[in-house]
C-alpha cells in the first residue's frame, strides 16, 4: 500500500500548462505587444514615483507614503503575473510547477486585496486633508501610517494564504490545462476532480469581507469629501477639487470594475465568451498599476515638478527647483 504522502503527492501534478488566450492563440503574439508596452510603463511610472518619495524628504507625508506603499503593490502584483504571461504569449513557455503556481496564485490574490485595502486608506486619508485639515497630520501620524499599512499587509497575507492550503491539497486527476493566462484560483479550483466547496465557499468570503469593507470605506470618504467640496466659496476651487476627486475615482473604478466582473464570471457567467473573461482578468492587472504613477503621482503637482526636473532640467537647474 502506498504511503499518505505519496498518495498526497501524485494527486496533483507536478506542473501546470498555461492556455493563455482560448480562441485566441494565433494573435497572442500581437495581443502581447500592448501588454508589455503597459507592463514597461507601470514598472517605470511606479519606481519613479518611489525614487522621488525616497530621495524627497518633503514628500515623507501621509499622501505620499500612502501613493509609495500602492507603487511597490503595483509593481509586485504586474511583476508576479506579466513575465510568464508575456513567455506564454511569445515563446510557448506554457509550464508553470504546481507550487510556482500556487505562488503566482497567492501574489495575485494577496496583493490585489492589498491594493485595495491601500486605496482605502488614501481615500481616508484624503478626506481627513479635506474636512480636517487641521488635525490631519496629528490624526495620521508616522506610527498611525506605519500600524495601518501593517494591518493592510497582514490582511492580505492571512485571507489569502488559505487558498493556497486548499489547493494544494485537491486532487487534480492529472488535469494539467489552465484555461487562463495566469494561475488566478477559481481557474486552477476548476481543474479539481473532486469537492473544491470549500474553496468556492471561502473565496466568496474573502472577497465580500474585502471589497465589501473597503468599498464601504472609500465610497463613504469620497461622498463626505464630495459635501464638503460643494461648500467651498470658490467656483474655482470646486471645479479643482471636483476633477481631482474624478481621477482618483476613475482609478479606483477600474480596479474594482475589473475584479468584479472575473469574480462573478467565473461563478455566474456561463455565457460569457471565455476569451472577453480573460482579456478582462489581464487587463485587471495591468491597468491600475499603468494608471496609478499618472493620476496620483504625474498629477500631482510636486511629484509632476519632481518627474520634470529628473527628465529634461540640469543639475544646476534642478537644485534650483528643489529649493523653490
Amino acid at each position: 500500500m502506498p504511503s499518505l504522502n505519496a498518495s498526497r503527492t501524485s494527486s496533483h501534478p507536478a506542473f501546470f500548462l498555461l492556455v493563455g488566450i482560448p480562441g485566441l492563440e494565433s494573435v497572442q503574439g500581437w495581443i502581447a505587444i500592448p501588454l508589455c508596452i503597459m507592463y514597461i510603463a507601470a514598472t517605470l511610472g511606479n519606481s519613479t514615483i518611489l525614487y522621488i518619495i525616497k530621495t524627497e524628504p518633503s514628500l515623507h507625508e501621509p499622501m505620499y507614503l500612502f501613493l509609495a506603499m500602492l507603487a511597490v503593490t503595483d509593481l509586485v502584483l504586474s511583476t508576479s503575473t506579466v513575465p510568464k504571461m508575456l513567455a506564454v504569449f511569445w515563446l510557448g513557455s506554457r509550464a508553470i510547477g504546481f507550487h510556482a503556481c500556487l505562488a503566482q496564485m497567492f501574489f495575485i490574490h494577496a496583493f490585489s486585496s492589498i491594493e485595495s485595502g491601500v486605496l482605502m486608506a488614501m481615500a481616508l486619508d484624503r478626506y481627513l486633508a479635506i474636512c480636517f485639515p487641521l488635525r490631519h497630520s496629528a490624526i495620521l501620524s508616522l506610527l498611525v501610517i506605519v500600524k495601518l499599512g501593517g494591518f493592510i499587509l497582514l490582511r492580505g497575507v492571512l485571507l489569502i494564504s488559505p487558498f493556497c492550503f486548499l489547493a494544494s491539497r485537491l486532487p487534480y486527476c492529472g488535469h494539467r490545462f489552465i484555461a487562463h493566462s495566469y494561475c488566478e484560483h477559481m481557474a486552477v479550483v476548476k481543474l479539481v476532480c473532486g469537492n473544491a466547496r470549500a474553496n468556492t465557499v471561502y473565496g466568496l468570503f474573502v472577497a465580500f469581507v474585502v471589497v465589501g469593507f473597503d468599498v464601504f470605506i472609500i465610497a463613504t470618504s469620497y461622498a463626505l469629501i464630495l459635501k464638503a467640496v460643494l461648500k467651498l466659496p470658490s467656483n474655482e476651487a470646486r471645479l479643482k477639487a471636483f476633477g481631482t476627486c474624478a481621477a482618483h475615482i476613475c482609478v479606483i473604478l477600474a480596479l474594482y470594475i475589473p475584479a468584479l466582473f472575473t469574480f462573478l464570471t467565473h461563478r455566474f457567467g456561463h455565457n460569457v465568451p471565455h476569451q472577453v473573461h480573460i482579456m478582462v482578468a489581464i487587463l485587471y492587472l495591468l491597468v491600475p498599476p499603468t494608471l496609478n504613477p499618472i493620476v496620483y503621482g504625474v498629477k500631482t503637482k510636486t511629484i509632476r515638478d519632481k518627474v520634470i526636473a529628473m527628465l529634461l532640467l540640469p543639475g544646476g537647474q534642478r537644485h534650483h527647483l528643489r529649493h523653490n
